[in-house]
């Protein structure tokens, strides 16, 4: 993805957020020289993966396969292998109408999609084999705001402004939005973007980006190469 691409998302998605009267925390409005001089403060941002993350999955074709997301907060993954400390993680996303999140499940992470405002989302479901490997002909059971829902292979579950659905380890899913765009919150246990994800196709979850024009903000992708951390 081109930079220039990238900055023009974040400033659409700040717009959109403002929009449901969702204010960003305030390390969300730093500039890269401030990130950079603010770095030894903002080390549990960096260890945690907080803030801005734009992906099209590869693919270089953001607007059919893509999504925009803000981690708002997150735990360490220690927490959770101890059972104690802080255990969850939060994110806002926008899916765009007719976007495609690819099909993937979570190794470890459990997680509730909530649609928080605009058009439908619908959200497709397939169950995991013995192996957790994606199955075409298995379904499962889903928790949708507090009641259950068995789905058959392929369903696509769909929900309004609100409504949510809970997904478990193993649970394969994609998702977009419907008649408009969506702004999605996610509440999970610990999210870790690097090696939780298994995807159905041969794609990756961060992008490669051209560097065309400075950042707006980092992206969390960012941290390591323009923050001198590993």
């Amino acid at each position: 993805m081109k930079r220039s691409r990238i900055n023009a998302i974040l400033r659409e998605a700040q717009e959109m957020i403002r929009s449901y009267g969702f204010t960003l925390p305030p390390f969300a409005n730093w500039t890269p020289d401030e990130f950079r001089a603010r770095a030894p403060e903002a080390a549990r941002i960096i260890d945690a993966r907080l803030g801005w993350d734009v992906t099209d999955y590869g693919g270089g074709d953001f607007d059919r396969m893509g999504l925009f997301l803000f981690t708002l907060r997150n735990g360490l993954l220690s927490d959770l292998q101890k059972g104690q400390g802080m255990c969850y993680a939060e994110k806002l996303l926008i899916s765009k109408q007719d976007q495609l999140s690819p099909m993937h499940r979570h190794t470890v992470k459990a997680e509730d999609i909530i649609n928080r405002g605009g058009a439908t989302l619908i959200v497709e479901l397939y169950g995991s084999d013995d192996a957790g490997a994606f199955a075409e002909d298995r379904g499962g059971t889903v928790w949708c705001d507090g009641i259950r829902r068995d789905f058959a292979p392929g369903d696509k579950l769909r929900f309004a402004p609100g409504e949510s659905v809970t997904l478990m380890p193993g649970d394969w899913h994609a998702f977009w939005g419907e008649g408009g765009d969506v702004l999605v919150g996610e509440v999970s246990t610990v999210n870790d973007d690097e090696t939780d994800n298994t995807f159905r196709d041969d794609i990756g979850r961060f992008s490669q980006i051209e560097e065309d024009e400075d950042p707006l903000h980092l992206l969390v992708s960012d941290y390591d190469a323009r923050l001198g951390r590993s």
